[in-house]
């Protein structure tokens, strides 16, 4: 009997599982909303707390980056956005890095994680911010003290950045009479990042500036759709950055042969990594056999579902274990669909080892070698606990932000069983069940040929599979002239590349040769 299939089981562990203050107007008294989160009498006292007036806490800070110190004011802060009456409805959280004395006309850059459901504090505290956790190596410890370290890798040289929190995760928050479900939906939430936008955009008088997009996860799909969507209110984006993407959600419903397809190639380089197939070849090169075999002789095979021959699974069950590590008897067993839980599991069954879903270099123990799913994802264990504790020390010591709410890091329990996937799509005449806002990316991108769109990729992402996310941009439907506005960029690493030293240096030098294609 099949289980879950890894796109289910990707969105089961997801639910689990990125100076004095400056007011926005004269008020002299702050109003407090009193929005309840869920149906019922009992209001949440955190959004009850939340302010309707803007709030800027800004603080001087300098960094060395690529030999030179860049001076900048680092910023949190809240954006209130608004219904068409003029109504607030959200108090949207942000830590805005501008550099001193720059032209007003500098780039600035729009970030975000995904769930959804989590706050931005994964590329906030370990991306190109000037300041990161220190995370050298897969043995990351859980436990405190943790460290906040200058980040060399920083982008902020070359474009000021904006983290912006989603509703009902950080300090973000409904106002009003609004309701959290609200803004947890596909077009909800692409519509108050859109708003939070343009009021940062406004309030700091960047309109010339040129403008990206950086999303994770979830928030890939949410940059998709958002890119369009500021387009059509008369923003046109410059580019927009796919960190570990996921873009249609479809595809990768059960039944669709186009999910194992998507994971083998992942499946090969985590067995690479742990030595359970491809020795003597390099990652990329065996990661590229497994794409032409997954792409080929084995989607051929998959095809043909229940009519396929004993002998034909055996041939294929073959070729698997070469890419898998795993015997032909469990790839047999398992009618040559091994879903994802069922690999990490089985892969280093014989050390009674599970390999991490985000980051599959980590590995954990479960209570028993026997189950049928690991018990938990070992790289999320390894390195949340250094983000929360981080990330709060650094907002409320080092830069000093004063609030009554607590920072939630996620809000998977109430946001993502929440969650409407619904989505209308450009020209569409009805909402898609199932959002795919790789169609509006292709929109935004016919409507703005000088926008481009780059695509960064984790080997040993088991969470967005980058097989996952080449097809997903293959398939927009784009005239010949715009596919060079396409490009694609992997590293040795995770869900998070980034918390590797190496690959996020390498991340930095190929953000800047795209930051100067997207500014020519």
């Amino acid at each position: 009997m099949r289980r879950l299939s890894p796109f289910a089981a990707a969105l089961l562990a997801t639910a689990m599982i990125a100076a004095p203050g400056i007011a926005a107007d004269s008020k002299t008294k702050t109003e407090t909303s009193t929005s309840t989160e869920k149906s019922g009498d009992k209001p949440d006292p955190d959004v009850a707390a939340a302010s309707t007036t803007e709030d800027a806490q800004p603080s001087r800070h300098s960094v060395q980056i690529a030999g030179r110190t860049v001076n900048y004011t680092a910023t949190p802060g809240t954006l209130i956005i608004r219904d068409d009456d003029g109504k607030p409805t959200a108090s949207v959280f942000y830590t805005a890095y501008t550099v001193e004395g720059a032209a007003a006309n500098r780039p600035v850059t729009f970030l975000f994680n995904g769930g959804p459901g989590s706050s931005t504090m994964w590329l906030h505290m370990g991306s190109v911010g000037p300041m990161r956790v220190d995370t050298p190596n897969v043995a990351a410890s859980a436990t405190a003290p943790y460290r906040v370290v200058p980040n060399a890798n920083s982008l902020l040289d070359r474009s000021d950045l904006v983290f912006i929190d989603a509703v009902g995760t950080g300090y973000s928050r409904p106002l009003g009479d609004m309701k959290g479900p609200e803004f947890w939906g596909v077009d909800g939430d692409i519509d108050a990042f859109a708003k939070a936008i343009q009021r940062w955009v406004t309030k700091n008088n960047r309109w010339d500036s040129p403008k990206f997009i950086m999303g994770e996860s979830y928030g890939t799909l949410r940059a998709a759709g958002l890119v369009y969507a500021l387009q059509q209110r008369g923003m046109p984006m410059n580019g927009v950055m796919l960190v570990s993407s996921i873009l249609n959600y479809g595809i990768r419903n059960p039944g669709f042969d186009q999910l194992d397809v998507t994971y083998l190639p992942s499946y090969a380089a985590t067995a690479w990594y742990h030595k359970r197939a491809g020795q003597g070849t390099d990652l990329a090169s065996f990661v590229a056999q497994a794409q032409a075999y997954a792409r080929g002789p084995y989607l051929l095979a998959m095809q043909k579902g229940d009519t396929l021959t004993p002998a034909e699974a055996q041939a294929v069950a073959t070729e698997l274990s070469k890419f898998t590590g795993l015997s032909t008897q469990v790839l047999l067993e398992n009618d040559l669909r091994v879903e994802l839980g069922r690999f990490r599991k089985q892969l280093l069954l014989d050390q009674r080892k599970s390999v991490g879903r985000l980051d599959s270099r980590f590995t954990g123990t479960d209570v028993d070698a026997g189950g049928e799913n690991p018990d938990y994802d070992a790289a999320d264990a390894s390195l949340s606990g250094a983000y929360v504790g981080a990330l709060n020390t650094y907002l409320t010591g080092t830069l000093g932000y004063k609030t009554k709410l607590s920072y939630r890091p996620n809000y998977y329990s109430k946001i993502n069983p929440s969650w409407d996937w619904k989505h209308k799509a450009p020209d569409g005449n009805r909402p898609l069940p199932v959002a795919d806002t790789a169609l509006d990316l292709a929109a935004a991108m016919r409507e703005n040929p000088r926008l481009k769109v780059l695509s960064a990729n984790g080997y040993y992402d088991m969470a967005t599979p980058f097989t996952g996310a080449e097809y997903d941009l293959a398939h927009m439907q784009l005239d010949p002239s715009l596919r060079p506005n396409l490009s694609f960029t992997y590293y040795p690493a995770g869900h998070m590349f980034y918390i590797e030293p190496g690959s996020l240096a390498a991340f930095r030098t190929d953000l800047l040769r795209f930051y100067d294609s997207a500014t020519r």
